[in-house]
């Protein structure tokens, strides 16, 4: 990865990105695509989507989203502690002791997750998000109520970090790094001479209801779609891989097998691999894949759609973990799938 790009990815996984307020990304990742795009396109959701021959008929749809979990005042009390509600996937024994950013109406302030000394018995094993509270240094509901209202978000106060010059360390790469990943193959296409359309998306809502991703597809009726997203690594201490597979850092990127995927788009992205001499991974996904994938695939007169993710330790933590090795070879595979197409591939399953 080219210093270039590494900065653009540390830009926006600096970038507070909340399922529902992704707007600031979004204007960011515009500003690094569109001396490289044909078009670029917005829409009502949020979408923001790069585009490459726009004139061809065979479309491919590339979403990476762009937001990330977050947390939602839901109440102040009295004392000006602010209490909260998810916004997507957190976890409660991840949040606590966690500096938080609290993008205000009233302006963008630090809190902190308050938890009760272990000297007055701590927190009990079973705890959810209703025991936790933000502590923002406010004596009263008045003076919280100038800075913050109910509706308001928050994420993890955590800067990413780069680890051994192998390992890229922070919150939300789950999935500004997919979001990266669309942007660099769109860039490195816009230099190479292409028979297909593509259409680089920056996805808004995954975390919470992927309708980012159903405003995209149905909105450019492609001819096939690829969600890039992360997957769960099981390459550390304590996980059972047994119940939850062998996917590993530096391990490539993993392609998803299961009722959802499309078997054609999968052979095109495992030749792909082959002619780089790339390892990939593979992961099961029997009825759904969990991701933008599944509302794209149902748009229209239906979408044939793959999954294509990076591998990823401690999801939805405040240190979610994946490899700069990993990001590059899964934006040289499809690279390399897309410049190989010829625009007259058949997805259908029962032609050769």
């Amino acid at each position: 990865m080219e210093q270039s790009e590494q900065n653009f990815l540390l830009e926006l996984l600096q970038t507070p990105s909340p399922s529902s307020m992704e707007m600031e990304i979004q204007k960011k990742w515009i500003e690094y695509v569109k001396p490289y795009a044909d078009e670029i396109r917005t829409d009502n959701a949020g979408n923001v989507i790069g585009v490459l021959n726009p004139e061809a008929e065979f479309k491919i749809l590339l979403a990476g989203h762009s937001d990330e979990i977050a947390l939602v005042v839901n109440r102040v009390d009295d004392h000006g502690f602010l209490h909260f509600d998810k916004m997507g996937g957190i976890n409660p024994k991840a949040a606590v002791g966690m500096k938080v950013t609290v993008l205000g109406q009233g302006g963008t302030i630090t809190g902190v997750i308050g938890v009760n000394a272990q000297h007055h018995g701590g927190l009990k094993g079973d705890f959810g998000i209703d025991d936790l509270f933000i502590d923002c240094g406010a004596k009263s509901k008045e003076e919280m109520e100038k800075f913050v209202q109910i509706g308001d978000l928050a994420v993890y106060k955590r800067e990413p970090e780069i680890m051994m010059d192998r390992y890229i360390s922070g919150r939300g790469l789950d999935n500004r790094t997919g979001a990266f990943i669309v942007a660099e193959v769109l860039r490195k296409l816009s230099q190479k001479n292409i028979n297909v359309g593509v259409y680089a998306a920056s996805t808004v809502n995954e975390e919470t209801n992927m309708g980012g991703a159903y405003f995209a597809a149905a909105g450019l009726e492609p001819t096939m779609a690829i969600a890039v997203d992360v997957t769960f690594a099981t390459d550390y201490p304590y996980v059972n891989k047994n119940k939850h597979g062998d996917i590993k850092l530096e391990g490539g990127p993993v392609l998803a097998k299961g009722a959802p995927i499309n078997i054609k788009i999968n052979r095109l992205l495992e030749e792909a691999a082959r002619s780089k001499g790339m390892s990939v991974q593979y992961e099961l996904t029997p009825r759904m894949t969990g991701t933008d994938a599944d509302k794209m695939r149902l748009t229209g007169k239906g979408v044939p759609i793959s999954l294509v993710s990076l591998p990823l330790r401690y999801m939805h933590s405040p240190v979610e973990t994946a490899s700069i090795q990993d990001i590059d070879e899964e934006i040289e595979l499809l690279v390399t799938m897309i410049e190989s197409m010829t625009g007259q591939e058949s997805l259908n399953p029962l032609e050769d």
